[in-house]
């Protein structure tokens, strides 16, 4: 069972049982997950299960009778279901609640009955019903249960069935026989009922002598066993899937009409038999469930010959009722298991794999009784040969051709085309599936195997090239499974090396990897040095100023100059302006099916206009069959990690920029230089912090966590385990690099905000200072020679220079810049040590040790350890209190 059906199963469960509140679904799915082992069903613990159940219910043939019926259906984990049960019987406390919720669940369904109007009006019980009411209600309750039994004739579901296949394939109808096949009910071989009887006797047959009655008798039953009515035994008409039925003269000789009723039931079963034989022959039904009763058409061809060789010694006179008897009894036992299998067929309405998983359970619940056990194992082969026909096309070449929706794997047209596209696209997962009911149980254990080896041989055949198994060999059904499960094992191994050699090899999917990491993991540090000088101007502007070609021929110019050039897959990089800041888009992300989910999608997001650099990000050509691996999903995941380096990244040379300002600053008086050296401090803690968020990121995270998925794919199998592993490692790079927690995101968002709100203050700060030295500079320059004229424009500059001066006066004041600076201060560090705080809650609680390392390199001095000490001694007494 997958992760996502059994987080499917327990939610549903925990619905039904109006379970709320408490740990939540998670604790159930991970006791589930640790503790499950696959459940083997014996003969003997279903059916102690079975007596079990039946001894703790209130109607114990009801319970047995729904079983019975229930098995005869072919209900798959029925066994299974029953040994569950059985044990919660055991469980008093689960009892009691079981029984409470039931009860709770009654009540609330009789209250929403009682608030709906219904079309039939009972009396009150406190008033009593006229005779002439309660006829009516009996009709009404008959009429109803009456048209809720009748089963849909045999035409209506033969229409069902072709109009579903015809709807799937729309290019192959379904062939059908001609009318007069079905009008004409002499063609069955069964018996033909009429209202009328062929001839009333002018004596009764109980008038006669007993050797007369013996002979009249015998000849009847010879044509009552090949669905013929006789004079004195007659069949009656049957409904939907009865059985047969006779009516035998009532004044026979009681000897004789109790040999016939032993006789009789083998006429029933060869009703049964022929009625099933002729239905289930039309095209509709599938080729399983033709093969399996033109099996049982050989087997009724012997029984044919049988009656016909009884009829011969009955015109010689030799043949009387004891003989009949006699030579009939060996056959009575074949006819009553084909007359159950069809029986069962039937009313399960198997076709395809549950056909032949009901043939594989009579076969080994046969096991005692060797001659059973042939009977069924011949005609489970006969049966699974147009089964295994279809199988072996899938497993051998990777094509399914199931024209009757009888194989296990289902086809579904789907593009693969837009597994480049659409960030849902699930084309390597929904393209072909599994459907459970139609998986023969002996191979059930082989059915994620048979759905991967075709679906490997399909992605190579898609590709151009025809690919056939060279240890292809026929499948034959056999009760020793190792047989066929070897030639499926064999399949599986080559599908599974020719698709992973043709991506690896021929497609290079190692080196198409490689290049992306490259861009988007920012590998090439030169590449981007270069790309961000020649972009920083372009990606000032917002992000609707932008030219995007202008982009991409920047980006050409960059790869070009840098060691990029030699990568034969530069080619496939592109530019993509985004619609959302990274922030955003996470957050979008991590907000999927949870509460804040409406709330942050309809948030308006025209309210602030994007800037290149916020809207910025890398994307790349995949193409056919790399696209299974590196497809939208994956790929918005790698832009997600870019778009957060490359934001950290710029931050960072925004914050190189303030120091390459600051160090023109320190030529300049200063009225007070205080302010000025908390500025500085201030500007390499922040830089100390971005620069070691992007080494751990890049060196800590990325690059080991590589290395690990490059030694995983070296030992991949198949085409699977690449996609895990790869999955793998970009799920572990987001998680580590705190992408996937919204509360780590939106603190790390602020400080970053902190960061560039502060360098736009120190720019601001540094530019005012250098256009006063330019004043001063140009006042000294005119100030004694210049003219008249020169002399009144020094004087204008001097006043700006005045103006300016003040300025930096003012800044340079407690109440100025030396306030805005310890805000800053104040702000980066508060948000740091909240950081530092939940990244030590989630290392601990979440067993995330690796983020633990942020903490140490942030903190390698111990300078936030005393504070971070004393904020957890804070949050353990609140905890406490």
């Amino acid at each position: 069972m997958s992760e996502f059906r059994i987080h499917h199963d327990v939610n549903e469960l925990l619905g039904l049982l109006n379970v709320r509140g408490g740990d939540g679904a998670e604790v159930y799915i991970d006791l589930l997950q640790k503790n499950r082992t696959a459940y083997v069903t014996t003969t003997v613990s279903a059916h102690s299960a079975k007596v079990k159940m039946a001894e703790h219910s209130k109607t114990p043939e009801d319970f047995l009778r729904k079983y019975d019926e229930l098995k005869s259906k072919n209900a798959r984990n029925l066994d299974p279901l029953v040994y569950l049960l059985s044990k919660l019987t055991e469980d008093k406390e689960t009892l009691k609640f079981l029984q409470q919720n039931a009860k709770e669940r009654s009540e609330m369904s009789a209250n929403a009955a009682s608030s709906t109007s219904t079309s039939y009006s009972i009396p009150a019980t406190s008033s009593k019903m006229s005779m002439q009411e309660l006829e009516e209600l009996r009709k009404k309750l008959g009429n109803v249960t009456a048209s809720s039994n009748v089963p849909q004739s045999s035409e209506v579901v033969r229409k069902m069935l072709r109009d579903r296949h015809n709807k799937k394939n729309p290019t192959q109808p379904n062939p059908v026989f001609p009318n007069w096949v079905y009008d004409r009910p002499e063609l069955i071989g069964d018996f033909i009922t009429s209202p009328t009887p062929v001839g009333d006797p002018v004596v009764a047959i109980g008038t006669m002598p007993l050797a007369v009655q013996e002979q009249a008798l015998v000849e009847d039953l010879l044509y009552v066993l090949i669905g013929v009515d006789g004079r004195d035994v007659t069949a009656q008409p049957v409904l939907g899937r009865q059985s047969r039925s006779f009516i035998v003269d009532p004044s026979l000789d009681m000897s004789i009409k109790e040999l016939i009723n032993r006789i009789l039931p083998v006429a029933s079963c060869y009703s049964t038999i022929t009625r099933f034989t002729e239905e289930k022959s039309s095209f509709e039904y599938g080729q399983v469930n033709h093969a399996l009763t033109a099996a049982i058409k050989t087997l009724m061809k012997e029984y044919v010959i049988l009656v016909t060789q009884l009829e011969h010694l009955h015109r010689q006179g030799t043949l009387s009722l004891q003989k009949l008897w006699f030579y009939i009894q060996p056959t009575m036992h074949t006819m009553e298991i084909l007359a159950s299998i069809a029986t069962s067929v039937d009313k399960g309405e198997c076709m395809g794999g549950s056909t032949l998983s009901l043939l594989h359970d009579r076969t080994f619940n046969y096991t005692g009784d060797s001659q059973a056990q042939e009977l069924c194992l011949y005609l489970t082969k006969a049966a699974s040969v147009p089964y295994f026909e279809i199988l072996e096309k899938w497993i051998y070449r990777g094509i399914i051709k199931d024209p009757y929706s009888e194989f296990m794997v289902e086809e579904h047209e789907l593009q693969k085309e837009k597994i480049q596209e659409d960030y849902n696209d699930k084309y390597w997962d929904q393209r072909y599936t599994i459907v459970q009911h139609r998986i023969p149980s002996f191979l059930q254990k082989m059915a994620d195997k048979i759905l991967n080896t075709g679906k490997y041989l399909n992605v190579v055949r898609e590709c151009g090239r025809d690919v056939t198994c060279p240890d292809a060999k026929e499948v034959l059904y056999t009760l020793k499974e190792r047989a066929y499960v070897e030639q499926i094992e064999k399949a599986y191994y080559y599908a599974s090396k020719v698709l992973l050699d043709f991506l690896m090899e021929e497609k290079e999917l190692v080196s198409h990897l490689r290049s992306i990491k490259h861009y988007f993991l920012m590998d090439k540090g030169d590449f981007f040095v270069h790309f961000m000088d020649l972009t920083e101007e372009e990606l000032k502007k917002p992000v609707d100023d932008i030219i995007p070609p202008r982009l991409e021929a920047l980006l050409e110019l960059a790869l070009i100059m840098s060691t990029a050039n030699t990568d034969p897959f530069k080619d496939d990089l592109k530019i993509d302006l985004m619609p959302h800041d990274v922030i955003t888009q996470l957050l979008r992300v991590l907000a999927i099916d949870t509460k804040q989910e409406k709330a942050i999608i309809n948030a308006d997001s025209t309210e602030v206009s994007l800037s290149g650099l916020e809207a910025f990000s890398f994307d790349y050509i995949v193409k056919w069959p790399l696209s299974l691996i590196i497809n939208r999903k994956a790929l918005t995941r790698y832009q997600m990690l870019f778009r957060h380096m490359f934001y950290c990244k710029h931050v960072e040379r925004l914050l190189c920029n303030v120091w390459i300002s600051n160090k023109e600053a320190k030529q300049y008086s200063l009225h007070s230089a205080k302010w000025f050296a908390a500025a500085f401090a201030l500007r390499q803690r922040m830089l100390n912090f971005v620069q070691n968020i992007q080494y751990y990121m890049m060196f800590e995270v990325m690059e080991p966590t590589w290395h690990i998925m490059e030694n995983n794919l070296k030992s991949a199998s198949n085409i699977d385990d690449v996609l895990c592993h790869h999955t793998s490692f970009l799920d572990n790079c987001l998680k580590d690099c705190m992408l996937t927690n919204p509360e780590l995101l939106r603190i790390f968002s602020k400080l970053m905000s902190v960061c560039i709100m502060f360098t736009n203050c120190m720019q601001r700060f540094t530019h005012s200072m250098r256009i006063d030295s330019e004043m001063k500079r140009l006042t000294l320059e005119h100030g004694t020679s210049a003219s008249a004229e020169r002399t009144e424009e020094a004087e204008k500059k001097r006043l700006t220079s005045k103006f300016l001066a003040e300025h930096v006066d003012a800044l340079q004041s407690d109440s100025g810049f030396e306030a805005t600076i310890s805000k800053f201060d104040s702000n980066f560090s508060t948000l740091l040590l909240d950081l530092l705080d939940k990244l030590s809650i989630y290392s601990t609680n979440e067993c995330e040790h690796s983020t633990i390392n942020i903490i140490y390199r942030l903190d390698f001095n111990g300078f936030y350890t005393e504070r971070l000490e004393r904020m957890a001694i804070e949050r353990s007494q609140k905890t406490a209190a």
